[in-house]
Parts: structure tokens; C-alpha cells; sequence
């Protein structure tokens, strides 16, 4: 059985279910020969429909992990697409008109979906929005502005048909990094976090997150590290160590995880980027990002190993 996710934008078709929203799984025709090789209207890869790669979460390589791997082969879908391409396409998806619309099913965005999604389901829904995004902004080669098509035999690629240059989806690595020491006056373990502009400004508790920047051409990702750091609020770092990945699908990011240990220097935030940044107690954290991201991951791994469950 062939089935797809449906998205739009960066939202996904889902349905409300005892275990909260969860990805709807829309059936669709099945794909021969002849159309995996274009020569079908409904082709394996098209603008607009994507082929997933299968899930491939912690389990796969740490059997340790308590989340079963059962739980995970039930949930993949072969394909993402668009609703506009399944609409264009006559698939039989719900139809979420105003007088067709219920309240168990609708489009959720992906920030809301993660924090109670099994991590593989998270990533593969990651991999859909930005393959989609990538295709609808890849129009027009980069070479000689031609138009471009995708390319025959499910390859991921948008090619010229002028020049033949080809465009693959590209990935731009991101640093993210919890940085410890101990409390000065009690020698609790404290963490660094930061309140970022992009936050926002709410009337309830302000949100705070881990150091991040995007990695630049020439650098180490130990070095991309020490230059956030420094630039944003001007300390020095020792015991640099990577800890994990995670796809981020805002806009394409790879985020590299990573720990480390206050050297010295006294906090002086960058201003175009930060409005509050300071050492807080594991104890005593203020409101941090959302269960499923890295960054959160980054901090109740620390926590955990002061005995603190967030």
C-alpha cells in the first residue's frame, strides 16, 4: 500500500486522535513501471510530490532506547505532497472547506505536531516540508535562469533544460550549544540561555534557548562554536564536545548539537540578535523551547544528570 502526507506550507494534514493530532496517511494510486519513468501523469517524483526516505529514528542504532522500533514502521508514509497537487491530481483527500470542515481533522503546523510525535515520524515530516519548499523555489536555473524540471527516474534534482545544470536540495549546518558552569556562590550547575528577538515579546513568560548560529564557509564546526558564542554574548569556552544532530525544517537546517564549558568573560549580549542572556540554576529555569527540539533535548540531558527531570 502506497500512502502520502499532505501538506501546506509548513502545516500537515492530520487527524485528532486519543494520542493528540497525528499525520493523516491519504492512500494513492498505485505506481508502475511506466510511471516511475515519466512517462505518467501521476510519475513517482513531480514538483509538488516528493518519495520520503523510510524513517530512520535512534532505534535503528541504539537498541537501547526505549521507544520501540514497532511503534515507528506503522507510521511512515512512501510520499509527501502538496494539497494543491492533490487536488490538481484528483486524489481523494478531505475536503476542508467551511461547510465540509470537522474539528478532528485539519492542518497542524509542524512546530505544534513535534513535541508529541515519536522522533522518526518528526523527521520524516521534516525531510517532506523541506523537499517541498525546495522544489517550489527551485523554478529557474541558477546558471541561466532557464526554467528548470524535475529530474526522470525519481533522482532528487531540479534540472536546466537550457544548460543542464542540476540543483539538488541543500543543507545549511547550524551550531547549537549548552553551555555549563558552576554557580559561583553555591556551585549548583547553571546553563546559559538566551532570550532571542525572534521570540518575540509575549504577555506571559518569556521564552529562552540554547546559543545557535549558522555554520560559514571555512569554518570547523568547533570553530562556528567559539564565534557564536563570542559574537553573541562574548565569552570564552573550553571542553567543546558534539553531541547529536537534528534536521530542522526552518528554512533547511541541520542542527549539530553541542556542549561545552565556561572559561571566562563577563556577558555582553549582541543587540541585534539577543535582549536578555545569563547563567540560570537547573533548578530554577525559565521557559525553555518545546519538547522534540534539539535544543530542549540539549538541556534536559544536562538536567538529567543533576538528578533534575524537566
Amino acid at each position: 500500500m502506497t500512502t502520502a502526507f499532505v501538506l501546506d506550507k509548513e502545516a500537515i494534514l492530520c487527524r485528532h486522535t486519543v494520542k493528540g493530532w497525528r499525520p493523516l496517511q491519504i492512500l494513492l494510486p498505485a505506481i508502475g513501471e511506466e510511471e516511475i519513468e515519466g512517462n505518467s501523469p501521476i510519475a513517482a517524483y513531480q514538483v509538488g510530490r516528493v518519495a520520503l526516505l523510510a524513517s530512520l529514528s535512534a532505534n535503528n542504532w541504539m537498541p537501547e532506547k526505549s521507544q520501540a522500533v514497532a511503534e515507528n514502521e506503522d507510521i511512515s508514509a512512501t510520499f509527501a505532497m502538496t494539497y494543491h497537487y492533490a487536488k490538481a491530481h484528483n486524489i481523494a483527500v478531505p475536503n476542508l472547506t467551511k461547510d465540509a470542515h470537522t474539528d478532528d481533522i485539519d492542518f497542524i503546523t509542524y512546530r505544534q505536531l513535534i513535541p508529541q510525535l515519536p522522533a522518526a515520524l518528526s523527521a520524516q515530516l521534516s525531510q517532506a516540508i523541506q523537499l517541498l519548499r525546495w522544489q517550489a523555489d527551485t523554478q529557474f536555473c541558477s546558471r541561466c535562469s532557464a526554467p528548470v524540471s524535475a529530474a526522470k527516474l525519481s533522482e532528487r534534482a531540479m534540472v536546466c533544460q537550457v544548460c543542464g545544470l542540476r540543483q539538488y536540495p541543500r543543507v545549511q549546518p547550524c551550531v547549537i550549544t549548552a553551555i555549563t558552569r558552576p554557580n559561583p556562590q553555591t556551585g549548583e550547575t547553571q546553563i546559559l540561555l538566551a532570550h532571542h528577538h525572534r521570540y518575540g515579546q509575549p504577555t506571559t513568560q518569556l521564552q529562552y534557548g540554547l546559543i545557535a548560529g549558522f555554520v560559514e564557509v571555512g569554518e570547523s564546526l568547533e570553530h562556528a562554536v567559539v564565534r557564536e558564542v563570542a559574537e553573541e554574548v562574548g565569552i570564552r569556552l573550553t571542553d567543546i564536545r558534539y553531541v547529536s544532530s537534528q534536521p530542522w525544517p526552518f528554512p533547511s537546517n541541520l542542527m549539530l548539537g553541542f556542549r561545552a564549558s565556561y572559561v571566562s568573560g563577563e556577558i555582553v549580549i549582541q543587540e541585534e540578535e539577543l535582549s536578555h542572556a545569563d547563567f540560570f540554576d537547573l533548578s530554577d529555569l525559565p521557559k525553555i523551547p518545546f519538547k522534540g527540539s534539539i535544543a530542549h533535548d540539549l538541556i534536559a540531558q544536562i538536567a538529567h544528570e543533576q538528578g533534575i527531570i524537566l
